[in-house]
């Protein structure tokens, strides 16, 4: 590897820190950029390349991560949309719908016993959202009808 490509990943490193630490703020591509040294292009393509999701699907995700926990806790879906910086609860429950497998309402109704008897460490990555239902939808619903 390269000197300049681990400095490279040093500053998209500080990127998703940003994320990973002021998720709930309104964060863009632009000031996520600006924070890697980079142009708003090249900061998303390496990004992706780097991390194997936009920039923007990350922050959606960790929102997503974090709602999750909100939800597992009592609150309510509108709450938990809004605490994690999302503004739009249609496309709120549809990310977390396309990550998560099930509507916000569903995962905040069903019980989370398992989830509360793990340690703190294995819920971070146990519960991490990951891109679920998109293809799976597709499966279940079978070939589109003509």
């Amino acid at each position: 590897m390269t000197p300049q490509r681990l400095q490279e990943l040093v500053f998209l490193r500080r990127a998703r820190d940003l994320i990973d630490r002021d998720y709930a703020l309104p964060l863009d591509v632009v000031t996520m950029a600006q924070r890697a040294a980079m142009s708003p292009a090249h900061f998303s393509r390496r990004f992706k390349e780097a991390y194997g999701e936009t920039p923007y699907g990350y922050l959606m995700t960790r929102r997503v991560e974090r709602a999750m926990a909100l939800l597992r806790a009592g609150a309510n879906v509108t709450d938990a949309c809004m605490t994690v910086g999302c503004t739009s609860l249609g496309s709120f429950s549809s990310r977390f719908s396309e990550l998560v497998g099930e509507t916000p309402s569903a995962y905040r109704a069903r019980t989370h016993d398992d989830v509360e008897a793990m340690p703190a460490c294995m819920v971070r990555v146990l519960t991490r959202p990951k891109r679920y239902a998109s293809s799976r939808i597709r499966e279940a619903a079978g070939p589109p009808a003509s």
